[in-house]
This record gives structure tokens, sequence and C-alpha cells, in this order.
């Protein structure tokens, strides 16, 4: 059973959110966070073939050079799809890109943007629902 959510995401106030949002649809969900997209990039294919889900950021602020959320929208394009992935990036144009190179190789992809008080308890939190099956 694929019971992982992978994240991109550096600030830790939102995965503040994020853990009890996706612990709220079910506590059995296991949660695989990365805040620099290198690391990421190194480590993610270990852990893939238990994801159901993977939420990336693209604009990463932690430590001297974390790269970005489309060096691992490059890094998954040249793997097989396992499982669906939402861009929760504010970063209009460079989310787009995301989905554009994800959506290339086939890659089933989904778009929220991160505005508002309540987005990952609310518009985030709806679509992982219907895409997991909850």
């Amino acid at each position: 059973m694929h019971n992982s959510v992978i994240i991109l995401e550096d600030e830790q106030p939102r995965m503040d959110r994020f853990i009890p949002t996706i612990q709220a649809l079910d506590a059995d969900l296991k949660i695989v966070r990365w805040l620099d997209a290198h690391v990421m990039v190194r480590e993610v294919d270990a852990v893939l073939s238990d994801a159901c889900l993977i939420s990336l950021d693209h604009d990463l602020y932690v430590g001297e050079d974390p790269g970005d959320g489309m060096d691992v929208a490059n890094h998954l394009a040249t793997l097989s799809p396992c499982c669906p992935v939402i861009v929760h990036s504010s970063n209009t144009d460079r989310g787009r890109a995301m989905i554009g190179e994800l959506e290339y190789a086939g890659w089933q992809c989904y778009r929220v943007l991160p505005f508002g008080d309540d987005w990952i308890e609310a518009e985030w939190r709806n679509l992982v629902k219907s895409i997991i099956g909850m």
C-alpha cells in the first residue's frame, strides 16, 4: 500500500499546518519532507515506491543553495510516474513550468496556489482528499 506523502517545503510554519492536515485525513499516512531540492533529488528515488502523493514548492530559501522545485520536477520527469503531484508554489511562472515538465513526462499534476490564511486546510486538503480517495 502506498502510504507516504512526499513534500518539498522549506517553511516550517507551512509544515506545522501540512502535518496535522495530513494526519486528520489518515493517521497512517507517513510524511517524508525535504527542505533542499538537491538533497531531495539524491534521496527521493528510495521512497517513491511508497508514495501516494508528492507536493512541491518552487522557491526555497533555506541554506546556501537549496535549488528549487524545478530541479525536483526535472528529476521526476526522468522517472516513471508513480503518483499524482501537487505544485503548491506562489511562483506562477515556475509553478506552471514544473507542471509542464511533469505532465509532458506523463505525471498527473494539480496546482494549488498558496493564498489566504487557510489554503492548506481548505483547498490543498480537499484536493488531497479527492486524489487519494478519502
